[in-house]
């Protein structure tokens, strides 16, 4: 699967009235190199395929951006809890920030319940009225009450988790659910070296972001991009995966793959054709760019 580069922006995404997005040739660069995932080395998280418990419709304003917050104490593994649902057109990663707009009246009751709890909800892919069974929980780091009850949000991925039973869904959606942690898998790929192949999939990001600067024609930066900043094989694999954006099904399948090697092989395999086909793209357009014609 390639992802052109317009999968790897990190641009506002308008939700209450979602439409796939139209293609575009820019990559932010700019977004890729801020990671703002914990640099300190998490225990492995993890998931499993996704699908479908039904929900209702939804409507909220929602962007990626980046922000930093100290993590809330992990809950331990395979305890059960309670979680309010937000269904969204996207997919949130631990460590990713979210602002959010919050108007719809559902909602609102729920942000009121949230600011006198922990601020914890599940954040859940949804498509098409199907809602993921594997999803993030979103905390709210910042927020603002505004002058006609909506909210604005500032919330930060954490624990990934399951969904193990639906409670009830009104006024909004209630779940039950499990949390997710990465483990690797009982005999691990030959030659498998995790930092290996986290150097491998940054080398890739950055020649996708240089070659799809040069098609847009901006100039290349003088140094070398460090996208990695120091964040572990687990973090760094989902801050891949959040680059992805516009390819929210991908994006969907990383957050469920059970071990760092398996998520971190398949970005690299993404980027690798990803790299491909802009280097197609890039030898046409020295093709036929007026230097070469006669």
């Amino acid at each position: 699967m390639a992802l052109l580069p317009h999968h790897f922006l990190h641009s506002p995404t308008t939700v209450h009235h979602h439409h796939p997005q139209s293609p575009s040739s820019h990559l932010n660069s700019q977004l890729i190199k801020n990671p703002s995932f914990p640099l300190s080395k998490p225990s492995s998280t993890s998931s499993k395929h996704f699908y479908r418990p039904k929900t209702q419709s939804f409507a909220a304003r929602c962007s990626s951006s980046s922000s930093s917050s100290p993590p809330p104490e992990r809950p331990v593994a395979n305890d059960l809890v309670e979680l309010p649902l937000f269904p969204l057109p996207l997919v949130l990663f631990p460590g990713a920030v979210l602002p959010l707009q919050i108007f719809e009246f559902r909602y609102r009751i729920m942000m009121h319940t949230l600011l006198q709890t922990d601020l914890r909800f599940g954040v859940v892919f949804s498509d098409g009225g199907s809602v993921a069974d594997v999803g993030c929980v979103g905390e709210v780091v910042k927020h603002e009450r505004l002058v006609d009850d909506r909210f604005f949000l500032i919330c930060k991925g954490q624990e990934r988790f399951r969904v193990s039973r639906v409670l009830r869904s009104k006024p909004y959606l209630v779940a039950e659910v499990s949390w997710l942690e990465d483990r690797p898998p009982p005999r691990p790929a030959e030659g498998d070296d995790l930092e290996a192949l986290a150097a491998e999939v940054e080398n890739y990001m950055r020649d996708v972001i240089r070659i799809s600067n040069r098609l847009n024609g901006k100039p290349e930066k003088e140094g070398v991009m460090d996208l990695r900043r120091n964040l572990f094989p687990t973090p760094f694999s989902f801050f891949v995966g959040s680059t992805f954006e516009g390819a929210p099904r991908e994006q969907q399948a990383l957050l469920e793959l059970e071990d760092t090697s398996a998520r971190l092989r398949r970005e690299r395999d993404t980027l690798r054709n990803t790299l491909n086909y802009l280097t197609a793209a890039s030898a046409v357009k020295d093709a036929f760019s007026p230097s070469n014609s006669s």
